[in-house]
C-alpha cells in the first residue's frame, strides 16, 4: 500500500537532538491531559522515552479502548495500529500517526480484494458456514471489517490460541491471515499436525491447492510473513547454543516453525519481556524478535546477557520511520491547532472492524 508522507520542514529535518528534546517536552507539557502518546515496543529509544504507555499491539489496543477522556492519541507504531485505535476510541478522540509511511509489509501481503477472492473460491469448494475467518492484528481495518462481517475475529500473538479455540467452537475450518507462521505455530501448539494445515497462495488459482486440500485442511494459512522474524534461521540457534550451552533462546511466534520448535520459550513481545525479567542473573538469552526491543531489554536488565539471535541485527524498517523529528512535528502542530496525519476509518468499515476487535478483546 502506497502512503505519502511529505518531507519535513527544515526546522525539524535539521534540528539537533537537544533542540528536539526541549521542543517535544514543551509541546507535551502544553497539551497536558488532552494528549496520550502510545509507544509500541519496537520503537527506537528517542521516541519511546516520550511514550505515556508502551506495549505490544494487543496491549495498546486495550489501552486505546479504555481511554475516552482525551482529545488526541499520537500512535508511535505503524498504520494498522493507528487504524485500530481510531476504531476502538470514541468519535471525539483523534488518532495521529507521526509518519504516514510507517506501514507493515506483512499487513500489505493481504489486501481486501485478494481475501474476498479467496473467500469466494472457498465458497465453491466447501461449506462456507463452517469456515471462520481470523485476521492477525497486523492487517488493515478493511480486513478486520471483513472478518467482522463473516463471523470472525482479530487476534494478536498474545491471544492467538484463545481466538483459534473460539473459532473452532463455531466452525471446523479457519482461514487465517496474513501471517502463516503465527497460524502454523499456534495450530501446532493446540495439537494440530502440519498435515492439518495448508498454505493458501493468493497469487495462484484456489490458493495453489487441490479441492481435496481445501476440504481436508483444518487451518488454511495465508502465504504472508514478517520480514524481520523470517530472518532467524536454525544456524543462528546452533551458533548461540555452541557459544552458550546453558543459554536460553526466546522466539516470537511470527518466526518460522523450525525456529519455534528449537526455541526454549515462545511468545509475544510482552511474553518476551517477562521472560527476561524472570531470568536468573548471569543467564545468556538470545531473542528472536525486532532489535529495538532486544536492545532495550539488554539496557534495562544488565544482570542478564541479552542479545539478538540474528547477529546481523535487522530492525523493522517501517516502524523505524517514526523518529523524534516526526513526533515533534506532530506535537507542535497540535499546539498550533493543526491536526496532522490524522488516521480515520470510514463509518461502515469502522462498525464491522470494531465488531471483530471487540470479539478479540472479549475472548479470554
Amino acid at each position: 500500500m502506497i502512503r505519502l508522507q511529505s518531507p519535513l520542514p527544515d526546522r525539524y529535518a535539521q534540528a539537533s537532538d537537544a533542540d528536539l528534546h526541549s521542543r517535544i517536552e514543551a509541546a507535551k507539557t502544553a497539551l497536558g491531559d488532552r494528549l496520550l502518546i502510545l509507544g509500541h515496543h519496537y520503537q527506537r529509544e528517542e521516541v519511546m522515552r516520550w511514550a505515556d504507555l508502551r506495549g505490544d499491539s494487543f496491549g495498546l489496543s486495550r489501552m486505546a479502548a479504555e481511554r475516552q477522556d482525551i482529545d488526541y492519541i499520537v500512535f508511535c507504531g505503524v498504520h494498522f495500529m493507528a487504524e485500530s485505535a481510531d476504531v476502538l476510541t470514541g468519535p471525539d478522540v483523534r488518532v495521529l500517526l507521526p509518519d504516514l509511511n510507517a506501514g507493515c509489509s506483512m499487513a500489505d501481503m493481504a489486501d481486501l480484494e485478494s481475501v474476498e477472492e479467496a473467500w469466494e473460491a472457498i465458497v465453491n469448494v466447501t461449506a462456507i458456514d463452517r469456515v471462520v475467518p481470523i485476521t492477525y492484528m497486523n492487517s488493515s481495518a478493511a480486513l478486520k471489517a471483513f472478518v467482522g462481517r463473516h463471523g470472525g475475529a482479530v487476534c494478536t500473538s498474545s491471544n492467538a490460541r484463545a481466538v483459534l479455540a473460539w473459532a473452532f467452537e463455531r466452525g471446523d475450518k479457519v482461514l487465517f491471515f496474513p501471517d502463516q507462521h503465527l497460524g502454523r505455530n499456534t495450530g501446532v501448539q493446540m495439537g494440530f499436525s502440519l498435515e492439518d494445515m495448508r498454505v493458501w497462495n493468493p497469487r495462484l488459482e484456489l490458493g495453489g491447492l487441490e479441492e481435496r486440500d481445501v476440504k481436508d485442511a483444518s487451518i488454511l494459512l495465508w502465504k504472508g510473513h514478517c520480514s524481520v522474524h523470517q530472518r532467524f534461521q536454525p544456524v543462528h540457534v546452533e551458533a548461540f547454543r555452541a557459544a552458550h550451552p546453558d543459554g536460553i533462546v526466546v522466539a516470537h511466534p511470527e518466526c518460522s516453525h523450525d525456529i519455534v520448535s528449537m526455541a526454549d520459550k515462545v511468545g509475544s513481545t510482552d511474553f518476551i519481556i517477562k521472560a527476561v525479567e524472570a531470568a536468573t542473573p548471569g543467564t545468556h538469552i538470545a531473542i528472536a524478535t525486532e532489535i529495538h526491543l532486544v536492545q532495550r531489554l539488554a539496557a534495562e536488565h544488565p544482570e542478564v546477557h541479552v542479545e539478538s539471535l540474528d547477529p546481523l541485527i535487522c530492525p523493522c524498517s517501517t516502524m523505524f520511520r517514526i523518529d523524534a523529528k516526526h513526533l515533534c512535528w506532530i506535537l507542535e502542530g497540535l499546539v498550533d491547532g493543526e491536526v496532522r496525519n490524522q488516521i480515520t476509518v470510514d463509518g461502515d468499515t469502522r462498525e464491522w472492524a470494531r465488531v471483530a476487535l471487540q470479539r478479540m478483546l472479549d475472548i479470554k
